[in-house]
């Protein structure tokens, strides 16, 4: 069904691995930096989009329930529309300008006072409006800084250790989430501060706190890691809108010489998207189906994170040995089993989530970090920010698979479990569509 992954031998001689070899920043202080970044982007990822801020905005301080999930919904989807329209120019024009880590920079610390700002948004519904705003639009930087980040991958390793750092870098994401957590969990929620809970000062300031934490972690890889002086700064500087005539010829240009990656840009966006769903939708099912208290929500998810992150690390030495398509494919398999038995053995009680949910945690980040490498290797010197800006873009595509398809079977068969079913076919979908792409492709140059 699909061919091995390539070996050392096979990738030494192509022109993107003799790339990646010649940066000088593939050294273990500047891995060490680069990974320090998705260590503080957890103060985004995890506090600001998933555990706190946004269910502090979707509180019932600020409208009534289900009009304010529904507005956060467009927000994010509206940031979602500016993301795919200009992630691709803005990572050709960084590739080209030879200004990767300026601009990562700027994203990142934009994020930062966005972040910053949300200590702002008082709980009363005249101050709806900033915090979507603020969300919206840290999405969109943080989306900006993901794109020269990931372009950074092959700055910082070798054809030898490719899959480990990039899952060094995903695992890092997963445990600063986990350290993150507990900070804001137990420091500004609980109390442990003694910040009084009025005026939704805990959230508050723990928004200002994820701010710092950020900006902290993202110094080291701006001062490790050399600004990239590459094959990219040879074509020649267009404008901002005649970079969209470059990018449509770059596509097609791309289909004719290198379909299949295009055809993975397509099919990891779908099984990414149902990747997103699996954390997602994770506490809503163990709350829902499983009897989870809004505490033992936190708890799984740290002990999610903590499994994610530990399996991700380690999986990164097999994605080099064996290379990154059989990674994938086993970790969309293994979340599929893992995915059936949670909706088999829903009436099962607690201890079928813990088990069978944690067991999910196993292979999310694994494909996560596999995916980024199997483009990471085949990406033509010099348009790693062009080519991880497309793969920005097709994930934003089909963003809506997962959250369309879990509301559309837990709205047929009228049971929440059925929900599972929906963000499986995604998973499914997504791995059918990668079967038929090869592993060791043709480098577009």
């Amino acid at each position: 069904m699909f061919t091995e992954g390539p070996t050392v031998a096979d990738m030494s001689s192509s022109p993107v691995t003799e790339s990646v070899a010649a940066h000088p920043g593939g050294t273990r202080r500047a891995v060490v930096a680069w990974g320090l970044w998705d260590w503080g982007s957890a103060a985004f990822n995890a506090v600001v989009t998933t555990f706190v801020f946004t269910v502090y905005l979707t509180g019932e301080r600020f409208g009534p329930s289900g009009e304010v999930e529904a507005q956060l919904g467009w927000a994010l989807a509206a940031a979602g529309v500016l993301v795919a329209i200009l992630a691709p120019v803005t990572g050709q024009r960084s590739d080209t300008s030879g200004r990767r880590k300026l601009w990562l920079a700027v994203n990142t610390y934009v994020v930062v006072a966005l972040t910053a700002a949300m200590a702002f948004v008082a709980p009363d519904p005249s101050f709806l409006w900033l915090g979507l705003f603020l969300v919206a639009a840290g999405n969109v930087f943080f989306e900006f800084a993901g794109v020269n980040y990931n372009a950074m991958l092959s700055q910082v390793s070798t054809p030898r250790s490719i899959g480990r750092v990039s899952g060094f870098g995903w695992g890092m994401g997963y445990l600063g989430g986990i350290v993150l957590l507990l900070i804001v969990y137990l420091g500004f929620i609980q109390g442990l501060f003694g910040i009084p809970d009025v005026d939704g000062w805990p959230v508050r300031l723990a928004m200002l706190a994820s701010a710092a934490w950020f900006g902290i972690f993202a110094l080291p890889v701006l001062f490790a890691v050399p600004e990239y002086r590459g094959a990219g700064l040879r074509r020649e500087k267009v404008g901002f809108f005649a970079s969209y005539a470059r990018l449509g010829r770059d596509i097609a240009r791309l289909w004719r010489e290198s379909r299949h990656t295009v055809w993975f840009l397509l099919a990891s966006a779908v099984f990414r998207d149902g990747l997103a769903g699996v954390f997602t939708f994770g506490g809503v099912i163990a709350a829902s189906v499983f009897g989870f208290s809004p505490g033992d929500v936190i708890l799984f998810a740290i002990a999610a994170n903590v499994v994610a992150g530990i399996s991700t690390i380690a999986v990164g030495a097999l994605d080099d040995r064996l290379g990154p398509k059989p990674v994938i494919v086993t970790a969309l398999i293994g979340l599929l089993v893992s995915g059936m038995l949670v909706f088999l053995l829903h009436d099962g009680g607690q201890i079928v989530f813990w088990t069978a949910g944690l067991a999910l945690c196993l292979f999310v980040g694994p494909a996560q970090s596999a995916s980024r490498t199997f483009l990471a290797r085949i990406i033509p010197p010099g348009r790693e920010g062009e080519v991880f800006g497309l793969y920005a873009t097709t994930g934003r595509a089909v963003s809506f698979l997962a959250p369309t398809l879990f509301a559309v079977f837990i709205s047929i068969f009228g049971a929440p479990y059925f929900g599972i079913l929906g963000i499986m076919v995604v998973l499914a979908a997504g791995l059918l569509l990668l079967l038929p792409v090869r592993a060791r492709q043709d480098v577009l140059t």
